[in-house]
C-alpha cells in the first residue's frame, strides 16, 4: 500500500505562492514537514482578515489537529524560531504540542550572519543576493562537519565549548578578510543557552515521528522552501540557495525514505518572478513588468525586496517538472494577468543562433538565451475569485491548457486570489487528494 504523502514545492525561484497552496492542501493531512532552508524563506497565508507570514514554521500549524514538523534538512536560528512561535501564540494558534523540531537540524549562530553579511558587502566579491541571515555559512559548517545541531544546543557544556572555539576561528577569519569587529562568545553563550531551554520542549526525533504517523495510516505533506531553480545542485548555480530545495530534498531533509514519497506537486505562477541576483531569461524590462509587480504585490514576504517579473518560461518549467518528477501543477496569481490584451509565453530558447529547449547548466549559457515567444490572446476581464474552471474566460482556459500541454504535468489547482476560498480544485486532482486522505 502506497504511503499517504505529497511534496509541494516551487517550480522556479521561489515566491510562487506555496504558502497559500500548502495551507489549502493541509486540510486533511496529519502532518506538514518542512525539509530545507532557513528563515530566509517566507510563506504568506491569508485567511479572512488574518495574515500569517511564516518563515520557519510549516503552514500545517494553522490547521487544528495537524502537526508541524521542522526537519533535519533545515537550518534553524533559535532566536528567530522563538520570535515566530511567540507571534503565533499571540494570534491564538496552538503551537505547543503541535510543533516539532528535529534534533538533527543544524543551528544558525551569530557568527554565521556576521560572515555572510561581510562577504556579501565585500568589494570585489560576486553578490549572490542572499538575505544575510546566516543560511549559507550554516550549511557550509554542516558540510565541513563543524556545525552545531539542535541536540548539541541542548547540551550546555558542549554548547559553551563549541561557541568558544567557533568564535575564536570565525572572529579571526572575519577580521582578516573583512575587518569585522569580533563577537563576544560569553554573551553569545548566555543568550543561546537561555534560548535552548525555550526550544527544548519542541525538540524530537522527527524522522521517527513522521514514520509513526505514516505507519498508523496518517498522511504527510512535505513543504518546500525557495524553489527548484534555487536548488544547490539543479538551480542556476552559483545564484542559488545552500540546500536541496527540489523534491529529492524531502527524503534527505526529513528522514523519510524516497519510496514513501508520492504525489509531487509543482507550484508556479501564471508568470515568473525572481528575487536577488542571477540569470532570468524571460525578465520583463519595460512598464509591463511594473504593472505585474504592482498587481501581484511582488515584494518579498521576509525582506520586502521588489521581485523581478517575467513571462512564463516553458523550457524552465518542463525542466523543473522533470527534476522533481512532478505529476501535478498548481497555477497561482492567474488574476494578475487579467488586464493584458496579449500574453507572451516562452516556448523555446535561441542560443548563439540555434533553437533549443534545453536549460543550460552554466550562467554564461543562461545569459546568452534569447527567448522565443508564442503570444496568446488575453482575456481582459476579471478572473478574481472564480473557483470553477468552466466559468473562466475562454482565453484564460486556453492559456492554462497551453501551459499544461507544453509543461508535461497536469493542472490540479488554480488560485485566483490570496484567500483560501479563492481556489479551484480540478476533479482529477480532487480524486488524488481523496485517495491520500482515504
Amino acid at each position: 500500500m502506497r504511503a499517504k504523502t505529497a511534496v509541494v514545492l516551487g517550480a522556479q525561484w521561489g515566491d510562487e505562492g506555496k504558502g497559500k497552496i500548502v495551507d489549502v492542501l493541509s486540510q486533511g493531512f496529519s502532518a506538514v514537514a518542512r525539509y530545507a532552508g532557513g528563515h530566509n524563506a517566507g510563506h504568506t497565508v491569508i485567511h479572512g482578515d488574518q495574515k500569517f507570514v511564516l518563515q520557519l514554521i510549516p503552514c500545517g500549524v494553522l490547521r487544528p489537529g495537524c502537526k508541524g514538523v521542522i526537519g533535519n534538512g533545515v537550518v534553524l536560528d533559535p532566536i528567530a524560531f522563538l520570535k515566530e512561535v511567540a507571534k503565533l501564540r499571540n494570534l491564538g494558534i496552538e503551537v505547543d504540542g503541535n510543533l516539532f523540531v528535529s534534533n538533527r537540524a543544524q543551528v544558525i549562530l551569530p557568527y554565521h550572519r556576521m560572515i555572510e553579511l561581510a562577504a556579501e558587502s565585500a568589494p570585489g566579491r560576486q553578490k549572490i543576493g542572499t538575505t544575510s541571515r546566516g543560511i549559507g555559512p550554516a550549511y557550509e559548517d554542516k558540510m565541513a562537519r563543524s556545525g552545531l545541531r539542535i541536540v548539541d544546543l541542548l547540551n550546555t557544556a558542549l554548547l559553551k565549548t563549541h561557541i568558544e572555539a567557533a568564535c575564536a576561528e570565525k572572529n579571526a577569519i572575519a577580521h582578516a578578510l573583512f575587518g569585522t569587529d569580533p563577537l563576544d562568545p560569553r554573551k553569545m553563550y548566555d543568550e543561546y543557552a537561555a534560548a535552548a531551554e525555550q526550544v527544548r520542549p519542541f525538540v524530537a526525533d522527527t524522522g521517527r515521528l513522521l514514520h509513526k504517523v505514516l505507519a498508523e495510516g496518517g498522511s504527510v505533506m512535505f513543504e518546500g522552501a525557495q524553489g527548484t531553480m534555487l536548488d544547490i545542485d539543479h538551480g542556476t548555480y552559483p545564484f542559488v540557495t545552500s540546500s536541496s530545495s527540489t523534491a529529492g530534498g524531502a527524503a534527505t531533509g526529513t528522514g523519510v525514505g524516497p519510496t514513501a514519497i508520492h504525489n509531487v506537486i509543482n507550484v508556479t505562477k501564471a508568470y515568473v518572478t525572481r528575487v536577488g541576483e542571477g540569470p532570468f531569461p524571460t525578465e520583463i524590462h519595460d512598464a509591463t513588468g511594473e504593472i505585474l509587480r504592482a498587481r501581484g504585490n511582488e515584494y518579498g514576504a521576509v525582506t520586502g525586496r521588489p521581485r523581478r517579473c517575467g513571462w512564463l518560461d516553458i523550457p524552465l518549467l518542463r525542466y523543473s517538472n522533470q527534476v522533481n518528477g512532478a505529476e501535478w501543477l498548481v497555477i497561482t496569481k492567474l488574476d494578475v494577468l487579467d488586464e493584458l490584451a496579449e500574453i507572451p509565453i516562452c516556448t523555446a530558447y535561441e542560443i548563439d543562433g540555434k533553437l533549443t529547449d534545453e536549460v543550460p547548466a552554466d550562467v554564461e549559457g543562461l545569459g546568452r538565451i534569447k527567448p522565443v515567444y508564442t503570444r496568446l490572446k488575453g482575456w481582459q476581464c476579471s478572473t478574481a475569485g472564480i473557483v470553477e474552471f468552466d466559468k473562466l474566460p475562454k482565453a484564460a482556459q486556453d492559456y492554462l491548457r497551453f501551459q499544461e500541454r507544453e509543461s508535461g504535468a497536469k493542472i490540479g489547482m488554480v488560485s485566483t486570489g490570496p484567500d483560501r476560498d479563492e481556489t479551484m480544485i480540478l476533479p482529477e486532482f480532487q480524486a488524488a487528494l481523496n485517495e491520500i486522505h482515504a
